[in-house]
């Protein structure tokens, strides 16, 4: 009996990262806590994120247990199929409130921008990998078409939030794939020029978000009221906070998509400068372990694979704090790990398992 259960623990454990997954189930818990709050202390909400978690937890461990070269070997595949997706999703997807970003498949509907968020990074990697020995920059040119064909294809439907987290998850393997800082001054540089030309694009909410983040009294009670009230929560937290359950602009139904895009102003006001400083350390410590783990990291592939999904971690991180405190304009960024969502939270877990199993498969590489 003892034989079997040691068996098991070892099934269970041997390929899970133990520092990684502590952080990520205390940020999970505080998630909770933060959510029964913001939801009016909503079981049913409760319930489904429990359910959201596990289902979460599940695809993290299973993706732990691949060795990377059987990641390696999805990489193309999965590139393509969400590719296929996404054109699908251009000439067939539903419009839901102006925006064409759902698929139906059978019995449901996924939005493949969230599959392009891990297919982005594991296509990226392997291809560097591939032409390690004679990277040239002709390289690099073709990996930044195998970019911009998603963003560009998701910035249409339109998700500019999306688009442009991916784009930053591409340039994250980019730049880790030694990419010169000529080209990237450049690219800086021909960015900068370029605004007006972006601006001249971009849909009429997309410029407002931009506006409203200069002067959000412009429009209170329209286009600048979410950044006004989640401020708002964020300031009267003060220190120590009003305390769990005790958030007047949450409870009052001040602060809007308060479980989701804008919880950490549920959670500021709650907490206060304290619990935020607590959850940043926790936030900072996912970004740590990632990098230990990228740095030591056996291949090239495995080693930008982590940086990349590493660095988005904190992408999410910062867009979603900033947005909430006004320095960013305002997308549909949830805050990683605490908001409500099932989607958004096991692609968030596929890329800590992929971190797991670069980890704990290092020593079988090496040998």
């Amino acid at each position: 009996m003892q034989r079997v259960i040691e068996r098991a623990s070892h099934f269970l454990t041997d390929h899970v990262d133990g520092w990684l997954l502590t952080i990520v189930l205390a940020l999970m818990t505080t998630g909770l806590f933060v959510l029964y709050s913001a939801s009016n202390a909503s079981l049913p909400r409760l319930t489904g994120q429990v359910v959201n978690m596990l289902a979460a937890l599940a695809v993290m461990w299973v993706v732990a247990n691949m060795p990377p070269h059987y990641l390696m070997r999805l990489s193309l595949p999965a590139y393509l199929a969400g590719l296929a997706l996404l054109i699908a999703v251009a000439l067939f997807g539903d419009v839901v409130n102006g925006a064409r970003r759902w698929l139906h498949i059978g019995v449901t509907r996924i939005q493949p921008s969230e599959l392009m968020k891990i297919a982005v990074p594991l296509m990226l990697a392997w291809y560097f990998n591939r032409y390690e020995a004679t990277l040239k920059a002709r390289h690099y040119l073709v990996a930044a078409v195998l970019l911009i064909a998603p963003v560009g294809l998701i910035a249409r439907q339109p998700d500019l939030g999306t688009a442009a987290l991916i784009f930053a998850t591409g340039c994250y393997v980019l730049f880790l794939a030694g990419l010169s800082w000529k080209i990237i001054g450049g690219l800086v540089l021909g960015g900068i020029a370029s605004v007006p030309l972006l601006w001249s694009v971009l849909h009429g909410y997309q410029k407002q978000r931009v506006l409203t983040l200069l002067d959000p009294m412009q429009d209170p009670l329209g286009a600048g009221y979410h950044t006004i009230q989640s401020t708002i929560a964020v300031g009267a937290g003060g220190v120590t906070g009003k305390g769990w359950m005790k958030g007047t602009q949450a409870h009052l139904d001040f602060i809007p998509e308060r479980t989701t895009d804008f919880v950490f102003a549920v959670y500021s006001e709650e907490f206060g400068l304290v619990g935020n400083l607590v959850l940043l350390l926790l936030f900072l410590l996912v970004i740590t372990r990632g990098l230990v783990i990228t740095a030591n990291a056996p291949t090239l592939f495995t080693r930008l694979l982590a940086g990349s999904i590493t660095l988005t971690f904190f992408t999410y991180a910062f867009v979603n704090m900033g947005m909430v405190s006004g320095i960013l304009p305002v997308v549909g960024v949830p805050l990683p790990l605490i908001s409500y969502g099932g989607t958004a939270l096991v692609t968030l877990c596929l890329g800590f398992g992929i971190l797991m199993s670069i980890q704990t498969h290092r020593q079988l590489v090496q040998t």
